[in-house]
């Protein structure tokens, strides 16, 4: 019978995001693929170095040593390399001692067709083009972008979403850029009871949300609402997450203001959001994800 993840949360991670491969992406493009390969094979004994996923992915794993509950998390590495160049990132994954076994190794091509495959809920990687054929095919991915600055330790993982582009549609985003705040605060009141459509991280939330009433009230996991919007544009997100059957433990309508020193408040080990400023901003504080989704990443492209 085959393998399946019975309900489990799935998330993909290049290698590039789970490892340090700086000094080796350096090789590949000053010396060519024969001399990466090289550098690959002579030192692939040696471990890498933790990357900008790493402590997101070692805290997801974590999850699974949970008293009395099964394992929620698997975690699978889908890879540019080589199976041949990738044997030092398995060697580097059972170093560290991480729990993961399944990979796809893609001879220097984008891994993202394989995330349907794996029944992924989210793709991490350091390609930012990589990160975009993924969301083009409706599926939550991240640009990971580490902190600048030490960020404290928790047990509990403390995950943030931006709203709009990330968690809903863009559509909201459209009227704001096209129109204006004026024509996006009338338009938000008008559809106040009108639910949002969902956006490429409504499904690894509910997934979330599902493990979090697994758990109950000593839950591991914390979620975070953190917002530009502010009233009356919070109706809409309130309405929608209820239609949805979605909590969030914690939600912020900011109104504008930077979301670095709430993130850091809020203990984040990750915040999704569509804004590459806002990415970099709060990357000040906490590892940020850059979901390069919606209008406001056509118009940055165009």
């Amino acid at each position: 019978m085959p393998a399946n993840f019975n309900g489990k949360l799935v998330v993909a991670t290049s290698s590039s995001a789970l490892f340090n491969l700086h000094d080796s992406d350096a090789i590949f493009r000053e010396q060519g693929l024969e001399a990466y390969k090289t550098h690959q094979i002579e030192n692939e004994d040696q471990p890498l170095e933790p990357g900008d996923a790493f402590p997101l992915v070692k805290k997801l794993l974590a999850l699974n040593n949970a008293k009395n509950h099964s394992p929620r998390v698997e975690v699978i590495l889908l890879s540019r390399n080589s199976a041949d160049t990738g044997l030092r990132v398995f060697n580097s994954i059972e170093h560290w001692g991480l729990p993961i076994t399944r990979a796809a190794f893609c001879g220097g091509e984008s891994p993202y067709r394989y995330i349907s495959a794996f029944g992924s809920h989210l793709f991490l990687s350091s390609i930012p083009a990589d990160v975009r054929q993924a969301l083009d095919r409706g599926f939550a991915a991240a640009h990971i972008i580490a902190p600048s600055s030490p960020m404290e330790i928790r047990d509990e993982l403390r995950i943030a979403f931006d709203g709009d582009a990330v968690i809903f549609s863009d559509e909201s985003e459209k009227i704001f850029q096209e129109q204006g705040l004026q024509a996006f605060t009338d338009a938000e009141r008008a559809a106040a009871k009108q639910p949002m459509e969902g956006g490429p991280f409504k499904p690894f939330l509910q997934v979330l949300h599902s493990i979090q009433q697994e758990y109950g009230e000593e839950c591991p996991i914390r979620t975070a609402l953190v917002t530009a919007r502010s009233a009356p544009a919070h109706e809409r997100v309130v309405r929608t997450l209820r239609k949805w059957n979605i909590r969030l433990d914690e939600s912020l309508f900011l109104g504008g203001l930077d979301k670095g020193l709430f993130l850091k408040s809020f203990g984040a080990d990750v915040f999704f959001d569509d804004q590459e400023g806002h990415c970099l901003s709060a990357s000040k504080h906490v590892t940020a994800g850059h979901v390069a989704h919606g209008v406001t990443n056509t118009l940055k492209a165009n």
